[in-house]
C-alpha cells in the first residue's frame, strides 16, 4: 500500500480500478467523465447517486463504509481523458470539511493499492479527490485534494454540469476555492482555464480545475444537496435486461415479453408497455379434469404483446432452469411462477408414491421441450447431483429430472414404540436413483398447508391427490 501526498501522480496500477471514499462526516460521493477542454462531453457523464452509471465508470452506495466508484480504464470512450471523483458534504453533518476529521481516498486494485489522506482542509464543502488521465497512450492517478465552497453543484457547474438552475438573479461575486496549497507551490489560477497535465515523472502543482461558477440560486437552505437520494437507486435495484425469463433480484422475475408468455394467475405485481391478460385456468379442458381428479395443476394466464412483465409468489425464492429437450423436469404446480409458451407440461402420477402426501405430491407437473422456467421455492435451495443413492424429505423436495426413478424408503419400523410417539420424524422419504439432480428447498412446510395442502393451484390447501390423505 502506497500513500500519495497532494499533487503527486503514479501509474494506475490496472485496468480495473476502485476507488472508495472514506469521510468521517456523510458525503456524496460523483465522478465525472471529462474532456480534452476539462468539461463533460454532456450530463451523461456526471456518474453519481441518481444516476450511477456511465461508459466504463459505476457508482456504489457504501451502505454504511465508504462510498465507491469502478473505473475500468478500457472501456473509457476515446474523448474522454480524465476521470475526476468528487466528495461532497451531504448537508446533514459539519457545515465544511473543517468539521470532518478525517476524509480519505482508496484507490484498490488486483495489482496494488493507493491512498491519499486529504488534510488541511478548512471552508470547502465539496473536494475533487483524485484523478486518473491519459498521458502517452497510458492511464495515471494523481492525487488532487482540491475543494470548492459551494458544495456539489459548484463541481457540477464547474466541469461544464447542467444543473438547470432557476431564473437568474443579482448574484454574490464568484466564490474563490478554497483548498490549501502545498509549500512552495503557486496560487490557485484566477481565472477558468482548461486543465494542461505536466510532463511525466514531474510532481505538478494543484493546480489547473476550472474556476467554480457562482452557485444557482436555491430554494432550500442545505449545501451540496440535491433533490433525492437513496441506497434504492443503486445498480442492484435497477430493472434486469435481457430477452424473455430473467431474474429480478431473488423475489421476482422479469418477462420481457415479445408475442406471449405463460405465468400463474394472480402473480403480476407490476406491467410496462402493451400487454393483454387471458386467464386460462389450468392451460384447457383436459388439463382442468385432471386438476379436478388429483388436485394437481397451475392455474395459468397467458400474457401477449410487447412489454415487461413482473412476476412473483408471496416473496419466495426465485430460480429459472432452461430445458433442451434432452429431459423434462418434474415439479410441484405450486413452485411454477412463469414458463416459456414452447414448453408443454402434464400431470403424471409420482412413480412409487401411491397412497404418500408430500410437496411433489401424488400427481406432479411434468414439462417438456425447449424453453425456460422460473420456479419458486422457500429459502434457497440446494441442487442433488444423483450420482448415488438420494433420498430427500417428501415435504422438501421440489423438483426433479424427470428420467430419475422414485420411490419410498420407510426408515421408522411401525410399532409399539411408533404408536407412543416415539418416532425419528423422517419415517418416509423419497428416493431417486438414476442419473440427473433434485432440488431440495431448507422447509418441510409444503404448499398449501403441513400435510393436505399439497396440490397446486386453485386445489392447493386441498388433499394431495386422490390417496393424498393417508397420512393426514
Amino acid at each position: 500500500m502506497t500513500a500519495l501526498a497532494r499533487g503527486e501522480n503514479r501509474p494506475a496500477p490496472a485496468d480495473q480500478l476502485t476507488i472508495t471514499v472514506n469521510c468521517s462526516a456523510p458525503v456524496d460521493v460523483s465522478a465525472l467523465l471529462l474532456g480534452s477542454n476539462g468539461k463533460v462531453r454532456s450530463d451523461a457523464d456526471f456518474v453519481f447517486f441518481n444516476q450511477p452509471t456511465g461508459p466504463g465508470v459505476t457508482y456504489r452506495h457504501g451502505r454504511g463504509a465508504g462510498d465507491v466508484v469502478d473505473v475500468r480504464t478500457s472501456a473509457l470512450p476515446a474523448d474522454v481523458e480524465r476521470v475526476v471523483v468528487t466528495a461532497s458534504l451531504d448537508g446533514s453533518g459539519p457545515r465544511t470539511f473543517a468539521g470532518a476529521n478525517s476524509l480519505l481516498a482508496t484507490i484498490g486494485s488486483d495489482a496494488g493499492t493507493l491512498t491519499f489522506p486529504m488534510t488541511g482542509l478548512s471552508t470547502e464543502t465539496a473536494v475533487v479527490c483524485v484523478e486518473i488521465y491519459r498521458r502517452a497512450g497510458a492511464w495515471k492517478v494523481r492525487a488532487v485534494g482540491q475543494g470548492y465552497d459551494n458544495g456539489l453543484a459548484g463541481i457540477a457547474t464547474a466541469f461544464g454540469v447542467d444543473i438547470d438552475a432557476e431564473p437568474a438573479q443579482p448574484a454574490p461575486a464568484p466564490p474563490q476555492p478554497a483548498y490549501s496549497q502545498p509549500p512552495q507551490q503557486p496560487p490557485y489560477p484566477p481565472v477558468a482555464q482548461p486543465y494542461s497535465p505536466p510532463p511525466a515523472g514531474s510532481h505538478p502543482p494543484a493546480s489547473g480545475y476550472p474556476m467554480p461558477a457562482a452557485p444557482p440560486p436555491m430554494s432550500a437552505p442545505q449545501q451540496g444537496a440535491l433533490p433525492m437520494q437513496s441506497d434504492l437507486f443503486n445498480p442492484s435495484f435497477a430493472e434486469a435486461t435481457g430477452v424473455g425469463i430473467q431474474k429480478q433480484g431473488g423475489k421476482m422475475i422479469k418477462v420481457a415479453v415479445n408475442g406471449e408468455t405463460m405465468a400463474r394467475a394472480g402473480s403480476m405485481v407490476a406491467y410496462q408497455g402493451d400487454l393483454n391478460f387471458q386467464a386460462l385456468g389450468s392451460g384447457g379442458i383436459g388439463r382442468a379434469i385432471q386438476q379436478r381428479l388429483t388436485g394437481e395443476g397451475v392455474p395459468l394466464m397467458k400474457v401477449t404483446g410487447r412489454g415487461d412483465l413482473f412476476v412473483a409468489s408471496n416473496a419466495s425464492d426465485v430460480h429459472t432452469i432452461d430445458l433442451d429437450g434432452s429431459d423434462g423436469l418434474t415439479i410441484n404446480g405450486a413452485n411454477v411462477l412463469a414458463f416459456d409458451s414452447s414448453l408443454r407440461y402434464d400431470v403424471k402420477r409420482v412413480q412409487g408414491a401411491a397412497g404418500y402426501a408430500s410437496n411433489a405430491g401424488l400427481f406432479n407437473c411434468v414439462f417438456t421441450g425447449r424453453g425456460r422456467i422460473a420456479i419458486t421455492t422457500h429459502g434457497t435451495p440446494v441442487v442433488l447431483n444423483v450420482d448415488q443413492p438420494t433420498y430427500a424429505d417428501p415435504q422438501a423436495a421440489v423438483a426433479w429430472s424427470s428420467s430419475l426413478q422414485t420411490g419410498i424408503k420407510r426408515n421408522d419400523s411401525f410399532g409399539l414404540g411408533r404408536l407412543m410417539g416415539r418416532s425419528t420424524g423422517e419415517g418416509i422419504t423419497l428416493s431417486f436413483s438414476g442419473r440427473g439432480f433434485v432440488i431440495v428447498q431448507p422447509s418441510e412446510l409444503p404448499p398449501g398447508g403441513f400435510i393436505g395442502g399439497t396440490g397446486g393451484g386453485q386445489q392447493a390447501g386441498q388433499s394431495g391427490g386422490l390417496f393424498g390423505g393417508v397420512l393426514g
